[in-house]
């Protein structure tokens, strides 16, 4: 039995979601025995004595750990097994960059990276024949910021088969030069699909790798659960071979991703791959969700809005499934009991999950469902009470809630100034009771939620911009920003069910904990991602070997809203 008296700082026991939205008070002690938290305050410094280990707070803030509700940890990791073009600031340097590595690879058949920025090109659209520079022998394949978008070069286009007369792919986009042949960029994951089908698969010490290389990125940043937002099988695989070998860094809960071209063949995998999971019996792996895409992003005017885009490409944007296909494949996926977790950008999207949902309880009846809507970047105002009512959670990423040159650049001009402004209506829905969750996106995004924190408590750039903040009706009060990444991710992850419940403290609740070198709360918003992340405990045990720096991460700024993940091992 081994116990750690925490004194010397502040305690935040964390908030609640809805039916309990004030925070308890703070305490200036607490006891964990065993992993769990055994007394808070007075009750812990009575108990002082028995600790076996006493850590001194030295003046900071000790709170429940962060939760990140959607994200993509596995890519996130595998984006170092690549080309490093993430840091690259233009096309040429992305190119050398590219002939570096494949002049160090030779024994690489395919070379695979992400993430580049894909602003630099004009429209999006990178031509094949400026990677042929640099590898005109081997297909190359890179991911887009954004994840919809993949570019290649000739290689790879020839081996995938695509060619002046391939047919436009369902749920994908083949842009063309006039005279029909590719340009070699591939918009979402129909044309995508057409890569990944002829590339090789990912070695399972490749993907224990990156799974390990997430962990270590999310631990240092205090987190110490992530809702893996897009998983297949052989992502799976790599989960279930690190609970096999006690690998796994921190808690992970899979959403199965439900393809809408496949879906029939789909459920009965999916029930068995929740099967495995359980069989597995790891503390740390759930996989009791199931993705879908209601439709795709706004920067590239996929996103589905019930009113057209103003520049008019795709009109009202792609509807991945229609609303009728969607709610059917709603309801037998919760009448399977899965949690459901839907991609929905825009108010068309949103409305066609929120229906989709409404739908599935009237069908099955009830339960305890906490189905997620994830990103709800905009959502018409008579659906704005619906979250509520249903009980659906949105998750939303509040770092993409700024005017950085994404939101200036691609998206104002496509929705419009007016249209723009009702985007990440994150204290709406909150102050509606809708159980709002914050979620990262990572590697799209920061995975960081000091990050998310002040861009949430001011609604500007960390430039400052615009003064008073962008839309200052939707700024978060900081407590609520924290509840969103802790009390309430918790609650999305049925945290309360488990045996030793976490996302608060209170005794009895597992000790997965985070030591901050300062109180959030007291900070300038901007501050926020230089406060250090001293030590994250997970069920009482210290993680950290050496407290990070606590610098912001280096690339805090979204380029884009969701991540297509197609691209197979």
């Amino acid at each position: 039995m081994t116990t750690t008296y925490f004194h010397g700082g502040t305690i935040w026991l964390g908030g609640a979601v809805a039916d309990r939205p004030e925070a308890e008070a703070d305490a200036t002690a607490l006891l964990v025995r065993d992993g769990r938290i055994a007394a808070i305050g007075a009750d812990a410094e009575a108990a002082a004595s028995t600790a076996d280990t006493v850590v001194d707070l030295d003046g900071g803030l000790l709170m429940p750990s962060f939760g990140d509700g959607h994200a993509h940890p596995l890519f996130g990791g595998l984006e170092a097994e690549g080309p490093d073009i993430r840091s690259c600031r233009s096309i040429d340097e992305i190119v050398a960059e590219v002939r570096r590595y494949a002049d160090a690879h030779p024994e690489l058949e395919w070379i695979t990276g992400a993430s580049y920025d894909g602003s630099l090109a004009e429209g999006g659209l990178f031509d094949a024949r400026l990677l042929d520079r640099a590898v005109p022998d081997r297909p190359v394949v890179l991911r887009a910021w954004d994840y919809h978008t993949v570019w290649v070069n000739s290689r790879a286009l020839e081996l995938a088969g695509i060619h002046a007369d391939t047919p436009e792919p369902e749920l994908g986009e083949i842009p063309r030069r006039p005279d029909g042949t590719p340009i070699g960029t591939l918009r979402e994951w129909g044309a995508v699909d057409l890569v990944a089908a002829v590339m090789p698969s990912r070695s399972a010490e490749v993907g224990l790798r990156a799974l390990h290389r997430a962990g270590r990125y999310y631990l240092e940043r205090g987190v110490t659960w992530v809702q893996d937002a897009w998983v297949e099988p052989a992502e799976l695989d790599v989960y279930l071979a690190a609970a096999a070998h006690g690998a796994l860094p921190i808690r992970f809960n899979l959403a199965l991703y439900a393809d809408p071209r496949r879906f029939a063949a789909e459920l009965p995998d999916m029930i068995a791959a929740r099967d495995r999971v359980r069989a597995a019996a790891s503390p740390r792996l759930t996989a009791d969700t199931v993705k879908f895409f209601a439709d795709g992003v706004v920067e590239n005017e996929t996103g589905a809005l019930l009113e057209p885009y103003c520049t008019g490409l795709h009109d009202h944007g792609m509807e991945v499934w229609g609303a009728e296909r969607l709610a059917e494949a709603v309801r037998a996926v919760d009448a399977a009991g899965f949690q459901i977790h839907i991609h929905a950008i825009g108010d068309a999207a949103v409305r066609q999950a929120l229906d989709a949902i409404a739908g599935a309880i009237a069908a099955n009846g009830p339960r305890d469902r906490r189905p997620v809507i994830a990103h709800a970047q905009l959502v018409d105002d008579a659906d704005l009470a619906r979250f509520a009512e249903l009980g659906v959670i949105p998750n939303m990423q509040p770092l993409w809630a700024q005017l950085d040159a994404l939101m200036t650049v691609l998206t104002v001009p496509r929705l419009g100034a007016e249209r723009a402004d009702r985007q990440y209506r994150m204290h709406t829905l909150a102050a509606s009771g809708a159980p709002l969750a914050f979620g990262s996106d990572w590697p799209v995004s920061s995975g960081d939620p000091r990050d998310g924190l002040a861009i949430a408590a001011s609604r500007t750039t960390l430039d400052g911009e615009p003064a008073g903040g962008w839309t200052p009706d939707e700024i978060m009060p900081i407590e609520a920003a924290l509840t969103a990444y802790t009390t309430a991710v918790a609650h999305q992850a049925f945290a309360d069910r488990a045996e030793a419940p976490w996302g608060r403290i209170e005794v009895g609740a597992s000790a997965d904990l985070v030591h901050l070198g300062s109180d959030p709360r007291d900070c300038d918003p901007h501050d926020l991602p230089r406060i250090q992340v001293r030590q994250t405990y997970l069920a009482g045990e210290a993680t950290l070997d050496a407290a990070p720096t606590g610098a912001p991460d280096p690339n805090p700024a979204h380029p884009a809203s969701e991540r297509s993940a197609a691209l197979p091992s």
